[in-house]
C-alpha cells in the first residue's frame, strides 16, 4: 500500500475512533473499541471503503502507534474527545516530561498551566524532539519542560499510553518550565 493510502485510511480512523464515531454510523464500547467488520462496513457506506488487509498494515507501520488492534476490534490508544475509559493504570512518570506547542500558545500556558482543551487529559512526550515534532505542527515550535516526578510526589495522578504518551489531568503553571 502507498503511503498516500496509509495516511488517509489513519486519518479518517482518527477521526472516527477518537472524536467522530456517529458520523459514519459506528458504535465503540466504553472502553473506545469499535467492532473491525462494523467499521469496515460503515466506511464503506459512507464512501471511504479500505480492507482488513489495508486496516492491520495501518496500525502495524503507524509511527505513532496510535491503534490497537485485538482480534475483531479495533480503538485509538488515546487522544479522546468523545467521552472513553481506557482504563491505563496509574504510572510513575520520570522526572521531566515535555509538552510541545506553538508559540503563540506559551503565554496563556504559562498564566493557566496545561489543559487537556477538546481532549480527555494533556498529552506529553517523554523526549524532547518528539515534543518539538508536536509543537511544529501548528508554527513555530516550543518545548515546555513538565516537572512530572515533583507532580507525582504532590498526588497529580499519570497514566501511560500504550504508545509512549504521558497522560494527566492537567498540568499546573508552577510545574512548567
Amino acid at each position: 500500500m502507498d503511503e498516500r493510502r496509509t495516511v488517509k485510511i489513519s486519518k479518517y480512523l482518527a477521526k472516527h475512533l477518537r472524536h467522530r464515531p456517529e458520523r459514519i454510523g459506528l458504535t465503540l464500547d466504553a472502553a473506545g473499541w469499535a467492532d473491525v467488520p462494523e467499521l469496515l462496513d460503515a466506511a464503506a457506506r459512507h464512501g471511504f471503503p479500505f480492507t482488513r488487509t489495508e486496516l492491520e498494515h495501518v496500525v502495524a507501520v503507524n509511527d505513532k502507534r496510535r491503534y490497537a488492534l485485538d482480534g475483531d476490534r479495533i480503538r485509538a490508544v488515546q487522544g479522546h474527545s468523545i467521552e472513553v475509559e481506557l482504563n491505563l493504570p496509574v504510572a510513575t512518570p520520570p522526572d521531566l516530561l515535555y509538552h510541545g506547542t506553538a508559540e503563540g500558545a506559551v503565554a496563556v500556558i504559562r498564566r493557566e498551566g496545561l489543559r487537556p482543551m477538546g481532549r480527555h487529559a494533556v498529552h506529553l512526550s517523554p523526549d524532547h524532539d518528539t515534543a518539538r515534532r508536536v509543537g511544529a505542527r501548528r508554527g513555530v515550535p516550543v518545548v515546555l519542560t513538565v516537572r512530572s516526578g515533583r507532580m507525582a510526589a504532590d498526588g497529580h495522578l499519570f497514566h501511560l499510553s500504550p504508545n509512549g504518551v504521558w497522560l494527566t489531568a492537567r498540568v499546573p503553571p508552577e510545574y512548567l518550565r
